[in-house]
């Protein structure tokens, strides 16, 4: 089921999304079945976002999305994509929202909504430029989903299975939590790792701020940083792992690696709902696969207490929570391996943002007729 929250910047997020059984998709698909290359936007929560459907894969549509499907004839898809993100029809559809508390548009208003359409090859040629960023765009966030998966492959098949290189010449022993490779220590995860570790930053002046929103449910990346005064909230350098205690946040697996920051030294601060791990006898890398892990999230799931809907983690949780701590050795190998990995993702993560300032540059001054596609 596609949401609201699935549909932004020109893509619908497919992966990050809620499932039904067949009887309840054959209800909501029994007079269009969404298929690729048709164009969705969001009105409401929030109002305005539009996305192309990418993929082969049976979806359907949840509330407060609308669906486009033109006439190849006299309509291309990505033209009809990009008219849509620009700001012509951007300002006729916030012109028809309404709402005290949601601002939201309705069904009734969408079909009269205007915009220029050139000739079909002229649509075709302002849609090929565009959409050529965004084939970019959509390799590296491929790339980058590649990436974290071997990375937390890796993890698990060294420090969960124990089939680390070499594994075979290191015997099992029995221990306080099974059998661990001989030379392997179990440890409270806080004598190995700093939860929420004291750090200060200045009230005074704008700092970057991470808010719960710029988290992923599925990635480190941590996007939308923003920058503000004072001092209130979770504090972090780069290496250390943010990880969301409240609900549903933490249950749909919000964690971040933070990387951001230009040097060492360097502090942020953010949500006061973040949790914050820094290695005390590990490494960054294997902090975030461990944040990451089945294990850790669901001791930190069971220990929540509050009011319904306001759950939080509870910080002892972690004071009882044992881990099997691998020798220095075979730590710094993990992170040799795998920290290039965490660098590229960052570094593939700014390309695409620059990718989509330079579409973005591009969108208004093609849909215009400012720059002649014909003669480009």
């Amino acid at each position: 089921m596609l949401r609201t929250t699935n549909v932004r910047n020109g893509y619908v997020d497919s992966e990050n999304v809620r499932y039904v059984t067949q009887e309840t998709y054959q209800k909501w698909t029994r007079r269009l079945v969404p298929k690729r290359g048709d164009i969705i936007l969001t009105r409401e929560a929030p109002l305005g976002n539009v996305g192309k459907i990418r993929t082969d894969d049976a979806v359907f549509l949840g509330q407060r999305l609308y669906q486009f499907r033109p006439d190849p004839k006299k309509l291309d898809a990505d033209f009809l994509l990009y008219s849509l993100m620009g700001d012509d029809l951007q300002r006729q559809i916030r012109a028809c929202g309404s709402g005290s508390t949601v601002e939201h548009m309705r069904l009734e208003d969408i079909p009269s909504l205007e915009f220029n359409v050139p000739p079909l090859p002229v649509q075709q040629r302002i849609a090929g430029i565009l959409s050529a960023y965004d084939e970019l765009i959509e390799n590296n966030q491929r790339r980058i989903r590649i990436l974290e998966s071997m990375a937390r492959a890796l993890y698990r098949e060294w420090f969960i299975h124990y089939r680390f290189a070499g594994h075979e010449d290191h015997p099992r022993i029995a221990s306080r939590v099974g059998e661990i490779p001989q030379g392997w220590e179990v440890k409270r995860v806080t004598d190995a790792v700093d939860v929420n570790p004291r750090v200060a930053v200045p009230r005074d002046g704008e700092k970057a701020f991470v808010p719960m929103g710029s988290l992923s449910n599925d990635s480190m990346l941590i996007t939308g940083i923003e920058s503000r005064g004072g001092n209130s909230g979770a504090k972090f350098q780069n290496g250390d792992t943010l990880f969301a205690r409240i609900t549903p946040c933490l249950e749909n697996g919000k964690t971040g690696f933070v990387q951001f920051l230009p040097n060492a030294d360097a502090v942020a601060f953010g949500s006061t709902e973040f949790i914050v791990l820094r290695s005390r006898s590990l490494t960054p890398e294997f902090v975030y696969c461990l944040a990451r892990s089945e294990e850790f999230r669901g001791v930190a799931i069971k220990s929540m207490s509050g009011a319904t809907g306001r759950q939080r983690v509870q910080e002892r949780c972690f004071e009882d929570l044992q881990i099997v701590q691998p020798p220095r050795a075979l730590l710094d190998r993990f992170s040799a391996f795998v920290s290039p990995s965490f660098r590229l993702i960052y570094t593939l993560h700014q390309q695409i943002q620059d990718l989509r300032r330079s579409r973005d540059l591009l969108l208004p001054r093609l849909l215009s007729g400012q720059i002649n596609v014909e003669a480009a």
